[in-house]
């Protein structure tokens, strides 16, 4: 149990927070998160207790990786919430910026409602795409890109997403220098290239990948399934049933990818989903695979109601 929960804003201050614990012998765990804690994030801050001395959670929702278009002002919220369940954990410091692309020049922090604007797709090495913080011209100009890995799925239709998270994990691991921190595997392309990142940069931090934490009906956690439905809330189990069907298929003996997705995918059709992917890759590369041969990850997110969910299950055979 935290005894003396700190809450840190400044990323100066934090930065000094942990070159003094380190000075002390310590070692640090980052868990980041966005907010909106659930029991997926306390089996994070659970990992990284068998790991380090102290640990830091950080709460930021990051414009970064939201495109003009998705719901960067509608994520959910509840920072005194998230700080009472964070009271009864080992957690040490809660790092919470106000904004990670404040360099002194700005007035505001993006609120990214507002259409794009003509003529900004330069600015992201992909014609026509932006993120907020782009759209509101922060004056932030440096991203990180895993060129390979960030392609595929979310990839696609998200063609943001991962150079934000890559960024603002880079600045985070800049500003709390951990010595490990820890992932979900729900996110788990996003997992596979922080991983990558930190292979290829020489990052002196260990991250680990959690187990998905599932609740009762089997639903993935995630803070967005608060704004699911209950109708939209039972067509969504879809997901994990369909993936579990498939998982059971190819240990016992199917291998055809096609046939594999086909299940996955008339189910989810069926419980009324919008399918934006539904992929059979190789662990390590995420490139797709026909044939299951190797350890392979079947990876899926769609659509209920207005909601994008992700899910994904190993398959090791």
């Amino acid at each position: 149990m935290a005894t003396g929960l700190e809450i840190i804003t400044d990323k100066d201050q934090m930065r000094k927070w942990s070159r003094d614990m380190r000075a002390k012998g310590k070692t640090i765990g980052l868990v980041p998160t966005m907010g909106y804690l659930h029991e997926g994030h306390i089996s994070l801050i659970k990992e990284a207790q068998k790991h380090t001395n102290l640990i830091v959670v950080s709460i930021y929702v990051n414009p970064g990786q939201f495109s003009p278009s998705e719901d960067l002002s509608t994520y959910p919220s509840d920072f005194q919430g998230d700080i009472d369940k964070l009271k009864v954990l080992p957690v040490d410091v809660v790092f919470h910026p106000y904004n990670l692309y404040d360099y002194g020049n700005i007035e505001s922090e993006s609120k990214c409602n507002d259409p794009i604007s003509s003529g900004s797709g330069s600015e992201s090495g992909r014609s026509g795409v932006v993120s907020c913080v782009e759209d509101r011209k922060l004056g932030h100009e440096t991203w990180v890109r895993v060129e390979r890995l960030e392609n595929g799925m979310c990839g696609k239709s998200r063609p943001v997403f991962f150079r934000g998270v890559a960024t603002v994990v880079t600045k985070l691991f800049n500003i709390v220098e951990p010595d490990v921190a820890v992932f979900g595997k729900k996110d788990y392309q996003q997992w596979r290239i922080i991983r990558r990142m930190v292979r290829d940069l020489d990052f002196a931090v260990h991250v680990i990948g959690s187990e998905i934490v599932r609740d009762a009906d089997g639903l993935a956690m995630s803070s967005r399934n608060v704004r699911l439905s209950p109708k939209e809330r039972e067509r969504a189990l879809s997901i994990n049933r369909s993936l579990s069907r498939a998982k059971l298929a190819a240990e016992n003996g199917q291998n055809s990818c096609r046939d594999l997705k086909d299940l996955v995918t008339q189910a989810l059709l069926e419980a009324g989903g919008i399918i934006d992917y539904a992929e059979i890759v190789d662990q390590e590369s995420l490139e797709a695979v026909e044939e299951i041969r190797s350890p392979v990850v079947f990876c899926v997110a769609a659509r209920f109601g207005a909601v994008r969910l992700i899910d994904n299950m190993e398959i090791n055979v």
